[in-house]
């Protein structure tokens, strides 16, 4: 028997369950402190009424035998999936096929599982800092090579987001075959222009690359920034879309996403839509049908309504944040157009250095910029997912510390 050795190359604890463990182990230590999280951006504000009804709605009917259902059709209900047509595609002048549409149990799963259908020869390009399921799954697919001794694997392509270039990544000198990209991007929290998408969607086409377009954090763009990568032309030949009701309808609880994969995206003569289409019944037996009947209340108005006032809520935390921090003399980023502000730590202190302090001094949880990438060294990721009360006492308590 042999084991998949790739997995040895990662990382021996995923980033935010070394920041759990972290928090845990203080407050076992202090358990007369009271601990802030503002670190894993999981929500805490509840379901929107018009879920929690369609929810109820769904269990009574799954207790009868004249409505009940067993296993839901591979790749959604037809409800869920031309809600999801009509309002986040065709509403947006988008023309997006019902069988371009693949509901999951989140974007984070599929992000990661999107790497079966190609070659585990292709060049992976991943921005730095990142969300470290890209980089991950690459690492245990068997594409990023070793790690050498500058802590980079030695077949990933990284494409700094750095201050100087406004944390935009730039286009890579070596041409890769696979691009994850994600905006607004999770942790720095930038959303990308039309020209700067357009860019992207250029280069794929005439290198022949797949861009992966993570559009998990979308709800939270307030600008004239795309809510979508299909709303650059010429997108549907190169790039496969990722959405979650995660962050959007605080469905972290819930598990629901989906992937949008058009007929357009070939290679060689293979539609890239029918081959996720067999591994997701391969592998996928589908979300729940009640979980799937709270999807549809999102886009029901009064979902849409209330969820709109749950994003505005953890708007306002980010905002509060931003101003809070950039008033004590600290360097922001983020917020605008994101759930997460990206704060550059003190001056001779590493990112786990402040993590470490920030959370002995003022009992505050941030996310490491290290955990991200080594490009994220020197910042703190800081997210809006919390209770507002408990935000603006996490700022109080930094200011009164780190205050100049």
């Amino acid at each position: 028997m042999k084991i998949n050795e790739n997995f040895l190359k990662v990382e021996s604890s995923y980033l935010f369950s070394t920041v759990a463990k972290k928090q845990r182990e203080y407050q076992q230590a202090h358990p007369d402190k009271e601990v802030i999280r503002l670190s894993i951006g999981d929500v805490t504000q509840p379901l929107a009424g018009a879920v929690i009804e369609a929810m109820h709605k769904a269990v009574d009917e799954m207790g009868s035998a004249e409505t009940f259902r067993g296993y839901p059709p591979e790749y959604g209900y037809d409800f869920i999936i031309e809600a999801v047509r009509k309002n986040d595609y065709e509403a947006r002048g988008i023309d997006i096929k019902a069988d371009e549409i693949f509901l999951s149990d989140g974007a984070k799963s599929d992000c990661g599982n999107i790497g079966d259908i190609f070659s585990t020869d292709n060049k992976v390009a991943i921005c730095d800092p990142v969300y470290p399921v890209y980089l991950d799954t690459t690492v245990m697919a068997g594409r990023s090579g070793d790690k050498g001794e500058d802590g980079l694997y030695k077949n990933v392509i990284y494409m700094p987001c750095l201050r100087e270039n406004n944390f935009m990544p730039q286009l890579p000198e070596e041409t890769p075959d696979i691009i994850y990209l994600c905006f607004p991007n999770n942790p720095i929290g930038v959303a990308a222009s039309k020209d700067e998408l357009t860019k992207w969607v250029n280069y794929a086409l005439k290198n022949n690359c797949v861009i992966l377009y993570d559009s998990a954090y979308e709800a939270f763009i307030t600008d004239y920034s795309p809510k979508s990568i299909y709303e650059i032309d010429g997108a549907k030949k190169c790039a496969i879309e990722f959405r979650s009701f995660s962050k959007t309808a605080g469905f972290t609880g819930m598990r629901c996403g989906y992937t949008v994969v058009p007929h357009e995206l070939c290679f060689y003569g293979t539609e890239l839509n029918a081959l996720w289409a067999r591994r997701q019944a391969t592998k996928f037996n589908g979300v729940s049908y009640i979980t799937q009947r709270a999807a549809e209340a999102v886009y029901s108005e009064e979902g849409k309504k209330q969820t709109g006032e749950i994003i505005a809520y953890y708007q306002r935390n980010a905002r509060a944040i931003y101003d809070g921090l950039t008033a004590a003399g600290f360097t922001c980023f983020g917020a605008v157009n994101s759930p997460y502000v990206w704060l550059e730590v003190p001056a001779g202190m590493t990112s786990w250095e402040f993590f470490d302090d920030l959370l002995s001094k003022c009992q505050v949880v941030g996310t490491p910029g290290s955990g991200f990438g080594k490009s994220g060294e020197g910042y703190l990721r800081l997210t809006a997912f919390g209770n507002y009360e408990k935000t603006l006492e996490a700022i109080d308590r930094i200011k009164r510390v780190y205050g100049k």
